[in-house]
């Protein structure tokens, strides 16, 4: 039997949108999808770990690594290098999981030209009040960078039309089950549901059975 492809997920969102708190209770929930880990060349911020995270190195190795044609995709984000490495993606599809990209706007452009059965999902704000509050409630960032940040969000909210599902966290729960919804709803699209159930569908269509 051949083994599924697996499905590519893309999940972009601004800085404070809720975007890694939402992935991380989805992938918690559910066993059929993993987490793409990416490479950065920014510091770790407090809290943060090593291959866990995000694979940190410092530019000179990324550059090397976009050098040799080792990322799926990549883009300067706020200054520094972020990227997916291919390692990091192939292996997995391949073996029929499904993986979820966190990226940027930038890298999903990359993703969707390269991979365009991918579904993508942009994650919204409720207000411009909640993304400032929740970018200082982290308290990790200087004001300066936060101010940067905010600069930064209108230009990536600009890009929410490129994806194909948009979710508002305004309530966190509502928000995970709406994400949940949209893996449960791609994995029953008609042409994986008629590669997985090939037999099934045979059997049921087969005139000779209805004898």
């Amino acid at each position: 039997m051949t083994t599924m492809r697996g499905t590519l997920f893309i999940v972009a969102a601004p800085s404070g949108a809720g975007k890694s708190s939402i992935v991380n209770a989805c992938l918690a929930r559910d066993p059929n999808i993993c987490l793409s880990i990416s490479f950065t060349s920014r510091a770790p911020r407090p809290g943060e770990r090593h291959a866990e995270h995000y694979h940190f190195i410092d530019a000179a190795q990324f550059k090397q690594m976009v050098a040799d044609g080792d990322f799926f995709e990549h883009a300067l984000v706020h200054g520094d290098w972020k990227g997916t490495a291919k390692q990091s993606v192939e292996p997995q599809l391949a073996s029929g999981k499904d993986v979820l990209l966190e990226i940027d706007w930038q890298g999903a452009q990359q993703v969707q030209k390269q991979v365009p059965d991918a579904v993508s999902i942009f994650i919204l704000p409720p207000s411009r009040d909640a993304l400032e509050q929740r970018m200082r409630a982290r308290g990790q960032d200087s004001e300066e960078t936060i101010q940067r940040r905010l600069a930064a969000a209108r230009e990536e909210m600009s890009h929410y039309d490129e994806f194909d599902y948009v979710i508002v966290n305004e309530d966190f729960a509502t928000a995970v089950a709406e994400m949940g919804a949209i893996f449960v709803a791609s994995r029953l699209r008609r042409p994986l549901q008629q590669a997985r159930h090939e037999g099934l569908i045979a059997a049921l269509l087969d005139e000779a059975g209805s004898a």
